[in-house]
């Protein structure tokens, strides 16, 4: 894949896994029950002397754990700014590992003060949650074995798709083509494996995701690019936490001064993209798309 066809992909006009520091641990708390707890003020989250962020621990190259046990990735990159400037130190950010599906419950019951788990903004998770600015732009896309690539939508009809519950793919395909069969996981890498050992005929998620691992796997390839609305991916707080919404766009825009995000692709994505992806096709700088 080219740099100019992911600049067409992305340029579309837009359309209607807790310790302290560099530690990781994996809550495995359900969404059942969407139980609701007050979450903490900006205040509290100072006194406290810790941020809670929720991320992902097997989304490459945006939330995973690496071959050393360590939480890397875009998104953490962009947490531990966060808690470098609210708290003093990069280590005073506490990673609760999410699935895509628990991310609002994990706000709602205050798991976490704070998701920065590629969460794509959408009008239903605005009803549940509240987002920040954008710092990331992105659409969905199709990646597939070679031997059959699936390159039109169309292909996809009686053959089974493989999403993960929670994210804009199982919605979109969902309410645009049911006459795709969905085989739904919880996580990320319960769905590449799904995919490599054959359950499944395609696996849809975030283009850029799906193109980083087309990359990183031989006899793969995303013959669908772009698909449905170009999205935007933005940080979220508990519904009415106005404190702590404030102070995160406020970073946001101050962030965007110094090309912040330019620099955390550079340090996260462009070593697995390459030249593939051109920066300005992803990065949103200041919230400003």
């Amino acid at each position: 894949m080219k740099n100019k066809l992911l600049g067409a992909l992305l340029g579309v006009t837009m359309a209607a896994g807790l310790l302290a520091g560099c530690g990781q641990a994996k809550d495995t708390a359900g969404t059942a029950g969407g139980a609701s707890a007050k979450a903490r003020t900006l205040s509290e989250i100072k006194d406290a002397g810790t941020i809670k962020i929720g991320v992902f621990s097997d989304k490459n190259p945006f939330g995973y754990v690496d071959s050393n046990g360590k939480i890397q990735g875009y998104d953490v990159y962009f947490a531990k700014r966060l808690a470098k400037d609210l708290l003093g130190s990069e280590d005073k950010v506490e990673f609760v590992y999410v699935e895509a599906a628990s991310r609002v419950e994990y706000l709602k019951s205050a798991k976490v003060d704070v998701i920065l788990a590629n969460f794509t903004v959408t009008d239903e998770r605005k009803e549940q949650v509240d987002f920040a600015l954008p710092y990331m732009k992105v659409a969905l896309g199709v990646v597939s074995p070679d031997a059959a690539l699936i390159s039109d939508v169309a292909q996809l009809k009686d053959k089974t798709l493989i999403v993960v519950k929670g994210t804009t793919a199982e919605t979109y395909f969902s309410e645009n083509h049911p006459e795709v069969k969905l085989l739904k996981f919880d996580e990320y890498q319960e769905a590449y494996d799904a995919l490599l050992d054959g359950r499944g005929d395609a696996f849809s998620t975030d283009n850029t995701e799906v193109l980083a691992w087309a990359l990183q796997n031989k006899g793969f390839s995303v013959g669908i690019e772009s698909i449905g609305n170009l999205d935007t991916i933005a940080p979220a707080v508990q519904k009415g936490n106005k404190e702590l919404l404030d102070w995160i766009n406020s970073e946001i825009e101050t962030l965007g001064k110094e090309q912040f995000f330019h620099k955390d692709f550079e340090e996260t994505l462009k070593p697995v993209y390459g030249d593939e992806i051109d920066p300005e096709n992803l990065v949103v700088e200041g919230g400003q798309v």
